[in-house]
């Protein structure tokens, strides 16, 4: 299995290598052209990474034909497999691809984020149709990669930031392009994420552990970490707990950014910042050196553009709350995750997951605004609404909402103020088109840090 595993990356390295350099040329090289697939057909759909998220995709995926499940804790899924009896399973995904890629049509991916870019690059190259949970990756260079990919090879994608598929994020859309709070300013964004949260998405902040349990004998570590650093195994990692980590996560930003911030990123049209600052807390030294901080602080500025700005915005997490614009009640109940979109008219207040609970303030602006005719096309709101815009796309339909020619920009937005986070204090002037930090280098090894021996992208 080592032989085989060794040989297949750097095979996967070598056809990777190609698929990129096609990026200029507009040359599709996956080794499989997408299959066409009619909407009265049924997919075959596999799923890589069967824990919370990947069970709940699968499940709204699951009038199509779940034929493969994939990964490498058998003992933390195994109710999940034994649900899908007809579906053959795997630890590995390059097993899973070297042996029965002819039978798959699309994939979904929900593992933790270190491992979202090799899973769905040998995806692509496999032309599988692929939805992967947000953020799309680890670091900025794996999203652009994967992004580039993807559009080349002709598959259809979506990003798991489920919200995009809501009304309540069109209609946000429609307020600010109808002028419903005028020229907007700034913005501010917030989530009780590292300290809030629930209990299945967990943000351990703590020094690395240094007793080395035994692996349970349902694991493949080794596969687990992927192209991390290589580390011994221990629960503060795994099932739930790797979103805290440098190595394995992107912390309470790349968690809850690709949801909170998606209203304004897409309404406003944000793309790449020039400059990001972040300062943080940690609860000690020890820590700092593995986990992302208790609580962060973002500052994002982003540069005119035809419509808009310049604007800037602003991150808080670990319970910091933004202050309460003025001409708004001081007694103002945020919540627990959002954001205020401030205009020089108006303010528009929403929640996480596509701006649920999206209201116009203060009062009396609501009171004298209507509505605009909705003109944003709509997403049928079912229980499965984002999964089956997917699944549509791949289908021959429209391609989905958050495809990664959106989502992938979404996300490096995101990730820049996490790499902003790691480098506390340091303004970071951002080159996004070509993806460098300009004005550090340390910052620049982090949009592409070296993978583990055996592993590339």
């Amino acid at each position: 299995m080592n032989q085989r595993a060794i040989t297949r990356r750097a095979f996967l390295a070598a056809s990777t290598t190609t698929v990129l350099s096609a990026c200029n040329t507009g040359v599709n090289t996956a080794k499989v052209v997408p299959r066409k697939i009619s909407p009265n057909e049924r997919l075959n759909v596999a799923t890589v990474g069967m824990g919370v998220m990947g069970r709940g995709n699968t499940r709204r995926c699951s009038m199509e034909n779940i034929v493969a499940l994939c990964d490498v804790d058998y003992g933390n899924v195994e109710n999940s497999f034994e649900k899908y009896a007809q579906a053959k399973q795997f630890k590995d995904y390059r097993v899973m691809f070297d042996t029965m890629a002819k039978d798959i049509d699309a994939v979904v991916i929900a593992t933790p984020d270190h491992t979202h870019a090799v899973v769905s690059m040998a995806a692509i190259e496999n032309g599988k149709h692929i939805y992967c949970q947000k953020p799309l990756a680890h670091n900025l260079h794996e999203v652009r990669t994967v992004t580039q990919a993807a559009r080349k090879a002709g598959v259809q994608t979506q990003m798991g930031n489920q919200g995009h598929s809501s009304d309540t994020i069109r209609l946000v859309k429609e307020w600010i392009e109808d002028g419903a709070i005028g020229k907007v300013k700034e913005i501010h964004a917030w989530s009780d994420r590292p300290v809030g949260g629930s209990k299945s998405s967990t943000f351990p902040i703590m020094a690395r552990p240094k007793d080395t349990p035994p692996v349970p004998k349902t694991m493949d570590w080794d596969l687990w970490l992927g192209p991390a650093p290589y580390r011994p195994y221990h629960p503060a990692y795994h099932p739930r707990s790797w979103r805290g980590f440098y190595d394995f996560g992107t912390g309470g930003l790349g968690d809850m950014g690709c949801h909170i911030l998606d209203p304004a990123f897409w309404a406003l049209d944000l793309g790449h910042p020039d400059w990001v600052q972040a300062s943080s807390t940690h609860l000690n030294d020890e820590a700092s050196k593995e986990c992302y901080p208790r609580a962060a602080v973002v500052n994002y500025h982003f540069p005119k553009r035809a419509k808009h700005g310049p604007i800037k915005l602003t991150w808080y997490d670990g319970l910091i709350k933004p202050p309460i614009p003025e001409g708004l009640p001081g007694d103002l109940t945020l919540g627990g995750n959002g954001a205020l979109i401030v205009g020089d008219k108006g303010v528009i207040k929403h929640g996480s997951h596509g701006a649920a609970g999206a209201v116009l303030l203060p009062e009396s602006r609501r009171a004298q605004y209507s509505d605009p005719k909705p003109y944003l096309d709509r997403v049928p709101q079912t229980d499965n609404a984002h999964e089956a815009d997917w699944l549509q796309a791949c289908k021959g339909g429209t391609p989905a909402s958050a495809n990664f020619e959106y989502g992938g920009p979404l996300t490096e937005m995101v990730l820049i103020g996490v790499l902003a986070i790691r480098m506390k204090d340091q303004r970071l002037d951002w080159d996004g088109d070509n993806l460098v930090v300009t004005n550090n280098e340390a910052a620049n090894a982090l949009v592409n840090p070296t993978y583990r021996d055996g592993w590339s992208l």
